[in-house]
């Protein structure tokens, strides 16, 4: 009923909420997308995208298609790589950021999952310095870590600037000391909030430390101080506070894969590409 150029299509342009970058990441002239996705609402009976002079978005029909389509085309793939016996193998050992997996991470990686069954994926959460320090040593294939904008080689899947979050209740009178939510040292919001805050003369106290986004979260929630972390990932119910109590900058930030380049190119490609090009907002 649905034919997979059609979804591919109509995929591209839910991903980027745009005909014309859905061309160019398919290689697909500009009508051609667009007559795919058409033909896909005249299959459905739906109306899947919203269009204007302005803007591009789904309507829930279209939502709904994007979930069907995804697991259609993942379906698609793995058949035709069993059939053609290409169907790729291997173990692929995967570090990514505490924060970076309340984003729609955990959906792409289900989905790459799906698409190749006979890999074999491990993964590891912590921290952006420890997860490095783990691929250079050869027990990790491939990160996505969290870096000061530009400062290591690798593959950036997306930009983002550093915010510091608080309660709508939060309340800090500048002459006092800044109560901060962090992870342990080392740790890179860590570090930059505290060189921030050092740099333009503010007096800081640790009131929580915490290894994992859920403990920092919670602090926050708790009214225990404010946290650095960024922007796209602050929850609805938090608010960035950086202009309001006129806390200092603290930075832009690199979400980038780096990969082991000891390690299985293939594996790692495929997992790069399924990464590369999605929203990485915070998930919920």
């Amino acid at each position: 009923m649905f034919e997979p150029a059609q979804l591919r299509s109509f995929l591209a342009v839910a991903e980027t909420l745009s005909f014309t970058k859905a061309a160019e990441r398919l290689g697909l002239a500009q009508p051609t997308v667009s007559q795919h996705v058409r033909k896909l609402e005249t299959a459905a009976k739906r109306v899947l995208v919203a269009r204007d002079t302005r803007d591009v978005r789904l309507t829930d029909n279209g939502d709904a298609m994007a979930g069907f389509a995804r697991s259609i085309l993942s379906a698609h793939d793995s058949a035709s790589r069993y059939f053609s016996g290409s169907a790729m193998r291997g173990r692929l050992r995967f570090g990514t950021a505490d924060d970076l997996a309340i984003t729609g991470l955990p959906r792409i990686l289900r989905e790459f999952r799906q698409v190749y069954p006979q890999i074999n994926l491990e993964l590891t959460v912590g921290q952006s310095d420890q997860l490095y320090k783990r691929l250079n040593a050869g027990q990790l294939d491939l990160v996505f870590v969290k870096w000061v904008a530009g400062a290591k080689d690798g593959t950036v899947v997306q930009q983002d600037s550093f915010a510091w979050v608080g309660l709508e209740q939060t309340v800090l009178d500048p002459a006092e000391t800044v109560p901060l939510i962090a992870y342990p040292s080392p740790s890179l919001s860590r570090k930059l909030a505290i060189d921030a805050l050092e740099a333009t003369g503010r007096t800081w106290r640790i009131t929580c430390t915490t290894r994992q986004i859920s403990g920092v979260l919670a602090a926050v929630r708790a009214g225990i101080g404010v946290a650095v972390m960024p922007s796209s990932l602050v929850p609805e119910d938090l608010l960035i506070i950086t202009r309001r109590f006129d806390l200092p900058p603290v930075g832009d930030v690199d979400f980038t894969l780096i990969r082991n380049p000891l390690a299985n190119t293939e594996v790692i490609e495929a997992l790069t590409q399924a990464i590369m090009g999605r929203t990485l907002k915070r998930s919920g």
